[in-house]
C-alpha cells in the first residue's frame, strides 16, 4: 500500500488513534503524537466548525492503573487492553519507544500490539516502539528504523530487518516507523499529511510552533 492510496479528506467519522503506553514510556514518544493529531482535529474544528473531529486520541494499557513514563511522569490510560479487544479496531496505532523490555516481552502487550495491528490502516512506532513491534511479529522484515543508539541492536535482535539510520521516519504504507524522540513529532505530521492532507500537516506543525520538514 502507498501513501498515494489513501484519502486526503477527513472522513465522516473521527479516525481513532490508539497510542500504546506502559511503565518507562519515553514521555515525549506518546506526548507529541498525542499532541499532533489532537492539535490537527483543533485546527480542523477552526476551520469547519461543528464538523466532526478529525482524529480521536486514546492512550491504551494493561489495565487504567497510572502508568510511570521514563523520568517519573505519571499517564492514567484512557483504556485497557480488554476493553478495546471487543471494540472495533484503530484506524491508526501508534506504539512509543523508551525502556521496552519488560512491555515487548509481556505477552498481554504483544498479543493486543498484534490484534491492533491487523485491524489498523497504519501501524507506527517512534524510537525503540519497533522493538514492541517486532516482538509483536508485527514487523518480521522489510526497511524500518529506530533511534540512532539502538540501530545495532535492533539489526543483531531481528536480523530480517532493514534498519535504516540517518533517516527520520521510514513510510511502507502500512507499516511507518521513526527514529528517536523528536522525530515521533515529525512522523506524526507526516501521517496527518497522508490521512487529511498536507495543508492541514502544515497548518498543525505552524500551531505547534515546530519546524516540520515533509521528507524523511
Amino acid at each position: 500500500m502507498s501513501s498515494a492510496a489513501l484519502p486526503v479528506t477527513p472522513l465522516p467519522r473521527p479516525l481513532h488513534v490508539a497510542i500504546l503506553i506502559f511503565d518507562d514510556v519515553e514521555a515525549l514518544d506518546l506526548c507529541g503524537p498525542y499532541e499532533v493529531f489532537t492539535t490537527a482535529s483543533r485546527m480542523h474544528q477552526r476551520l469547519h466548525p461543528g464538523a466532526a473531529d478529525l482524529f480521536s486520541v486514546t492512550c491504551v494499557a494493561r489495565s487504567t492503573a497510572p502508568v510511570r513514563a521514563r523520568a517519573g511522569l505519571r499517564v492514567l490510560p484512557d483504556a485497557a487492553f480488554a476493553e478495546l479487544a471487543c471494540a472495533t479496531p484503530p484506524d491508526v496505532l501508534i506504539v512509543p519507544g523508551g525502556v521496552v523490555d519488560a512491555a515487548a516481552a509481556c505477552p498481554d502487550t504483544r498479543a493486543w500490539v498484534a490484534q491492533a495491528a491487523a485491524g489498523a490502516q497504519i501501524t507506527a512506532s517512534v524510537c525503540t516502539g519497533a522493538f514492541i513491534l517486532a516482538a509483536a511479529g508485527v514487523l518480521t522484515h522489510g526497511p524500518v528504523t529506530t533511534h540512532w543508539e539502538d540501530v545495532a541492536d535492533l539489526r543483531q535482535q531481528y536480523p530480517a530487518l532493514e534498519v535504516q539510520d540517518n533517516v527520520r521516519w521510514v513510510d511502507r504504507g502500512a507499516l511507518v516507523t521513526s527514529a528517536g524522540i523528536s522525530a515521533g513529532i515529525d512522523m506524526s505530521l507526516h501521517l496527518v499529511s497522508r490521512l487529511a492532507g498536507a495543508p492541514m500537516a502544515q497548518r498543525t506543525a505552524r500551531q505547534m510552533d515546530t519546524p516540520w520538514n515533509p521528507q524523511p
